[in-house]
C-alpha cells in the first residue's frame, strides 16, 4: 500500500476511535485541549486551568464539570476528574518515537467536533519552561499542525497511541509535546489520586546575573556573578535564614550560580531532610548562609 494511503488509513482509523477521547478545557476558543488516559480522568496541561474547577467538552458537544485532583504547574501537567462514559480509553505506547515517526495530534476545536492534522517527530530531548519558568527536560518536537488553544490536546502515532501531550508552539510550523513515557505514566497516576510534587523553594524573588552585575555597578559595588535578590516572601525559607533583599547569591551547594536554572538543579537534588548551604555577597563581605526547609517543603513557584 502506498504511504500516503496508510496515512489515510490511519488517520480514519484513529479519527474514529479516539474521537470520544478528545476534550476541550474551559470555555472559548483559547484555553485548551485535553485526553481521557483512564476512566474519569482527563490529562491537560495545568496552564490551561483557572481553578479547582474547570468545564469538559466532549467532541459529541456533551458539556461536563470537571474537578481537577491534581496539578504540578512547574511541569505544566494536570489531572482533571470528570464523568467519561463512552469514551475510549487512549492507550499509551510503549516505545519511545525516533525523529521521523509519523504522528497525528488530535483536537476539539471550539466550534465542535475533532481536527486532525499529520506531521512527524523533528527532535527529542527538547527542554522547555513551565508556566512558573522551570526548566522542562525531554520534550517531543513535532511537525503536525495545531491551532491556538491546542495545548493538552494528545499526539499519537499511526496506530493510535498515545505519543506526548502538546504544550505549545516553536513557530515556524514546529511544536513540543511532553513525551508520554513511564514516568509521565507515573506522574498522571500520582496526580489522580492528589498527590501534587512538592518541590523545596527558597521564597525569593532573583534578578538574573547581567541585572546583577549593573545593579552593584550603580552603586560603586564590584561586579560578581550571581542572582540578585529583589524581594523575599515573608516567614519563606530564606527570610527565615536570614537572607536579605540587595543580596548576592553566588553559590548554593557549593555549585555556582550563573542562572536561575543553576538554582533549580541544586534544589532539585536536595535529599529529603537536607539544608542548602547558600554563597552569599552582601555589599563587600562574603557570606555562607544556611537554609533550612524543614518546616516548609511546600510547592512554589519562585525559587
Amino acid at each position: 500500500m502506498p504511504a500516503v494511503d496508510s496515512i489515510e488509513e490511519a488517520v480514519k482509523q484513529v479519527s474514529s476511535t479516539l474521537a470520544g477521547s478528545v476534550v476541550r478545557i474551559g470555555r472559548g476558543p483559547g484555553r485548551g485541549g485535553g485526553v481521557v488516559v483512564a476512566e474519569g480522568t482527563v490529562l491537560t496541561n495545568a496552564h490551561n486551568l483557572r481553578g479547582a474547577q474547570t468545564t469538559v467538552t466532549f467532541t459529541d458537544g456533551r458539556v461536563e464539570q470537571g474537578r481537577v485532583a491534581g496539578a504540578d504547574p512547574d511541569g505544566d501537567l494536570a489531572v482533571v476528574l470528570v464523568p467519561t462514559t463512552g469514551a475510549t480509553l487512549v492507550e499509551w505506547r510503549s516505545e519511545a518515537p525516533a525523529v521521523g515517526t509519523v504522528l497525528l495530534a488530535l483536537t476539539a476545536p471550539a466550534g465542535g467536533g475533532l481536527r486532525v492534522t499529520v506531521g512527524r517527530v523533528s527532535a527529542t530531548g527538547r527542554a522547555f519552561r513551565g508556566p512558573r519558568g522551570h526548566l522542562v527536560p525531554g520534550g517531543l518536537e513535532h511537525t503536525a499542525p495545531l491551532p491556538h488553544g491546542s495545548s493538552g490536546s494528545p499526539v499519537v502515532d499511526s496506530a493510535g497511541r498515545l505519543v506526548g501531550l502538546s504544550t505549545h508552539r516553536l513557530g515556524e510550523g514546529f511544536y513540543l509535546a511532553v513525551p508520554a513515557d513511564a514516568g509521565l505514566r507515573t506522574r498522571v497516576e500520582a496526580l489522580a489520586l492528589g498527590e501534587t510534587p512538592k518541590r523545596r523553594y527558597l521564597g525569593a524573588a532573583l534578578l538574573p546575573a547581567p541585572a546583577a552585575r549593573r545593579l552593584r555597578a550603580a552603586v560603586g559595588l564590584p561586579e560578581r556573578d550571581g542572582l540578585l535578590v529583589h524581594a523575599l516572601e515573608d516567614d519563606g525559607p530564606a527570610a527565615r535564614a536570614g537572607v536579605r533583599p540587595g543580596d548576592l547569591l553566588v553559590a548554593a551547594g557549593g555549585q555556582a550560580l550563573a542562572s536561575h536554572d543553576d538554582l533549580l538543579r541544586v534544589l532539585a537534588g536536595l535529599a529529603a531532610g537536607d539544608d542548602l548551604r547558600l554563597g552569599v555577597v552582601r555589599g563587600a563581605d562574603e557570606l555562607e548562609i544556611r537554609v533550612s526547609f524543614a518546616e516548609t517543603g511546600g510547592e512554589q513557584g519562585a525559587a
